[in-house]
């Protein structure tokens, strides 16, 4: 599932439509990914209008167009947003396509885990999540991060940091950077984890979000090779510190993998 670097690569993949008009929308209205939305409506109101920009909050997007119109894209699974030429017509599992005078937005998801949501009003939706802090702005304090990891003192941290209001936009892979650099083994209790490394998981939180962005979520390049994202997932991936053979088990429902030696 795309995290949050993804996401903002992702967004910006439509950065060529900016200032541009829409000339014609086309959907599959019956598909789940526009479950509970007016898609008539989404339709008739996005025509004509410009699209004037986006921003990403975690894992969700949000695209603002004239007229008092915007367009929520979440990517699930398997969503992805890339660009076409004009008049390119949408495949089995394009389900949303935005055509402009010189080119196609094009959303795409095969799984349909993903979702798309609209809404017609002067302000930004009441879904879109803007007063909670992005783990990679000065907003995201020790203390409020701390705060919420203890309101949830029974659960094991990986599952913790999984969940979306606290830590927006970390997911599996992130997730298991953040704890491999704090050297805090995954299972832990939330309770557990006193000040020291609540610390360094705040420390590494804010690090692996804009180290992230910084490649992935730039230009989809991968981060450095000592990243524990290359091993985690080879059959006999190592630590990238000292090369101890790598425990994979299902934490938080999750399929973890970690470092016995540096994580405790």
């Amino acid at each position: 599932m795309p995290e949050l670097a993804e996401v903002e690569f992702y967004r910006k993949c439509w950065d060529p439509g900016l200032g541009q008009k829409i000339g014609v929308v086309q959907l599959h209205d019956n598909k789940r990914v526009f479950r509970g939305e007016d898609t008539k409506a989404l339709c008739c109101r996005l025509v004509r209008q410009e699209y004037l920009r986006s921003q990403v909050h975690g894992k969700q997007m949000l695209f603002e167009f004239s007229g008092d119109n915007w367009l929520g894209i979440h990517l699930g699974m398997s969503g992805k947003l890339r660009v076409e030429k004009q008049g390119f017509e949408p495949g089995k599992h394009d389900h949303l396509v935005l055509q402009q005078a010189s080119r196609s937005l094009v959303f795409c998801d095969p799984r349909q885990f993903g979702r798309v949501r609209f809404h017609h009003g002067k302000k930004a939706p009441a879904w879109w999540p803007a007063n909670l802090p992005e783990v990679h702005s000065r907003a995201f304090t020790r203390k409020l991060m701390s705060a919420f990891v203890k309101r949830h003192a029974r659960a094991p941290i990986k599952a913790v940091l999984l969940l979306q209001g606290g830590f927006p936009g970390i997911g599996n892979w992130m997730a298991d950077e953040i704890l491999w650099r704090a050297g805090i083994a995954p299972q832990r209790r939330a309770a557990e984890l006193r000040e020291a490394k609540l610390i360094l998981l705040w420390r590494n939180v804010r690090f692996v979000a804009r180290a992230s962005l910084e490649s992935i979520g730039k230009n989809n390049t991968d981060p450095p090779h000592d990243w524990l994202l290359h091993e985690r997932w080879k059959s006999r991936g190592k630590c990238p510190k000292h090369g101890t053979k790598l425990r994979r088990e299902t934490v938080g429902g999750r399929t973890t993998a970690w470092c016995p030696r540096c994580q405790h």
